[in-house]
């Protein structure tokens, strides 16, 4: 039986050559072929580095036939290598389909560790990192990104988000709407020459973007709710709550059932029995 090819996630840098590690070197220099998100973009990389490998396109628009392409070839026994324009590939690009596919043919998968924009930002925003969540890019139309920030409202966690340069207007407009005005991080061109940081509250980001013209590519740090105010908003939340919702609303965060029916108890002053009934077919 013919051994199976490997696939390797090779991280390249977001904007400082010298941050690509030695380890990716080797690993593009040693496979069969480099599948990249842009073949003009990467073969600059690769001659830089004196890279001679041949080179592929794999995106978002040709992902389908062309990941079925790849994967046949590391069923033949090739090594490939996937690049993205920069940074981690699977993080906010097709990446994460080729995964998926070698994954289901038990294609050996191999990430190697490299620079990352959303990791970058998050610790230089100054914001808590002990607990954190990443969405991406958010819709491109008001009324979607509106939307997923009203279910972003009770999150805790610091929020990290990508936003392209003729976007971010909007998107901070939106977020100020929906959020109120939180304290926040602007991180842009990280790791280049004109890397900028901006730290202050939505309502200041927006002035600062009003008088300069965004350029470059954008990750926004955003604060989470307050543990104070969020326990004030669920105080009055489930008022309008079943028993039963309110015992799943704690039993969702990761309190056991019986915890959960204490707490329920005890903030609706109700004896632990009668909180116990309805938690029965839960």
């Amino acid at each position: 039986m013919k051994e199976l090819g490997k696939l390797y996630i090779c991280p390249t840098p977001i904007g400082n050559l010298e941050d690509i590690t030695i380890r990716t070197l080797n690993t593009l220099k040693e496979v069969d072929l480099i599948a990249a998100e842009d073949t003009r973009h990467t073969i600059k990389l690769l001659n830089y580095f004196d890279i001679k490998k041949p080179l592929t396109s794999y995106h978002e628009h040709n992902k389908n036939e062309k990941g079925n392409i790849l994967i046949n070839k590391l069923l033949e026994g090739e090594s490939i290598a996937v690049v993205s324009d920069a940074g981690m590939p699977g993080i906010s690009d097709p990446g994460e389909d080729i995964i998926k596919k070698a994954i289901e043919q038990d294609i050996e998968v191999d990430v190697l560790p490299g620079a990352t924009a959303s990791i970058l930002a998050l610790i230089l925003s100054g914001l808590p990192t002990d607990k954190f969540i990443f969405e991406g890019f958010l819709s491109s139309q008001s009324s979607e990104r509106k939307k997923r920030l009203e279910e972003l409202k009770l999150e805790y966690r610091t929020m990290i988000i990508y936003e392209s340069p003729h976007r971010l207007k909007n998107m901070l407009k939106d977020t100020f709407e929906v959020l109120g005005n939180k304290r926040v991080a602007v991180a842009r061109e990280l790791t280049k020459k004109y890397q900028e940081i901006f730290r202050g509250n939505i309502e200041e980001a927006i002035e600062k973007f009003k008088e300069e013209d965004p350029r470059g590519e954008f990750v926004i740090v955003i604060e989470g709710i307050s543990k104070e105010n969020l326990e004030n908003i669920e105080e009055n939340l489930w008022e309008e709550m079943s028993l039963k919702e309110h015992i799943l609303t704690y039993m969702e965060k990761g309190f056991t059932k019986k915890d959960s029916i204490k707490k329920v108890s005890k903030e609706r002053g109700i004896p632990k029995r009668e909180v116990y009934k309805e938690s029965l077919d839960i």
